[in-house]
């Protein structure tokens, strides 16, 4: 039976606080999957009360909304934006559509001062942490990776990559139409080892053998009508799927070797992208929370830390 109630019950209980100035070398890479994301919330705020702080984020959609908080330093800030305000018009809803041209209400996140809890600017945009955004170029099709310091309104990148196609309009950066990341990389651990990382954490937001169907003709046919005068997009949207799986199965073999580790939930939580039951977004966060806090013996290994 779905739960009505518009907060999650534990909301008070939620971990808060603010990380440490550790910073760790190598890059984590967050996965995102709109309120599935929430599981890497979890992650993320047992990784900080380690004091596990990589030096390089790199997110794509929801993975680049949690980036930020994780950045930021700011323990429970996400868990408590979707927990509490998932029901909320102005972060999910009309209200985000009107102000934000898309289902999630980006300002409203950002701005949001959450019970004297406000967005930590300064530390994110402190210059020793890299934050990388994934975006995918709706003219080309392919997946550009925005950063931090170097990219003009990095604020307007994470709002791209966690712009969901035909639920949102496209967000304009120098003139290129940008939406959602996760359409060209869902999962950018690639990009991780091609920059030359040895060090490389994964946090993905679905079990180790979770697979993605074929997508449907359905779909497709959807997606193109909507999409017709960008083929480009519309074939990666087409491939998206296996991409994905391919991607999932390169991270399994990389775990095994040793090359990255991987963090996944270690149980199926059903969980739709707009999931609307707060009980069971509150059971997705404190899985992560605890496979992140049962991981971390075995991360600070891999990382060679105490």
């Amino acid at each position: 039976m779905a739960n009505n109630e518009k907060v999650f019950s534990g909301l008070v209980y939620l971990p808060r606080g603010q990380a440490n100035q550790n910073i760790v070398e190598g890059c984590i890479v967050l996965e995102g999957g709109a309120f599935r994301g929430v599981y890497g919330e979890g992650v993320l705020d047992a990784l900080m009360e380690a004091g596990i702080n990589m030096q390089t984020t790199v997110g794509t959609s929801a993975g680049a909304l949690n980036g930020m908080n994780y950045v930021s330093g700011q323990i429970g800030r996400s868990a408590r934006i979707n927990l509490e305000y998932r029901h909320d018009s102005r972060y999910v809803g009309r209200q985000a559509l009107l102000n934000n041209g898309g289902v999630v209400g980006f300002d409203f996140a950002l701005n949001h001062d959450l019970e004297g809890d406000p967005f930590d600017m300064e530390r994110f945009m402190d210059p020793k942490r890299r934050f990388i955004a994934v975006v995918t170029n709706v003219d080309t099709g392919k997946a550009e990776y925005m950063e931090k310091g170097e990219t003009e309104d990095i604020l307007k990148a994470i709002q791209a990559s966690a712009s969901m196609p035909v639920f949102s309009r496209a967000v304009e950066i120098n003139g290129h139409p940008y939406l959602d990341g996760g359409c060209a990389d869902k999962i950018a651990f690639q990009w991780a080892i091609d920059q030359g990382f040895e060090k490389i954490v994964v946090v993905k937001t679905q079990p180790d053998e979770y697979r993605k169907p074929p997508m449907g003709e359905n779909e497709k046919k959807a997606f193109n009508a909507v999409f017709r005068n960008h083929p480009e997009f519309c074939e990666v949207f087409d491939r998206s799927n296996d991409l994905y799986n391919a991607q999932c199965d390169e991270i399994a073999r990389q775990h095994r070797r040793g090359r990255l580790f991987a963090i996944a939930p270690s149980e199926y939580i059903p969980v739709s992208r707009l999931e609307k039951d707060m009980e069971k977004l509150g059971r997705l966060y404190y899985l992560g929370y605890h496979d992140g806090r049962k991981a971390i013996p075995a991360l600070k290994e891999y990382l060679n830390i105490e």
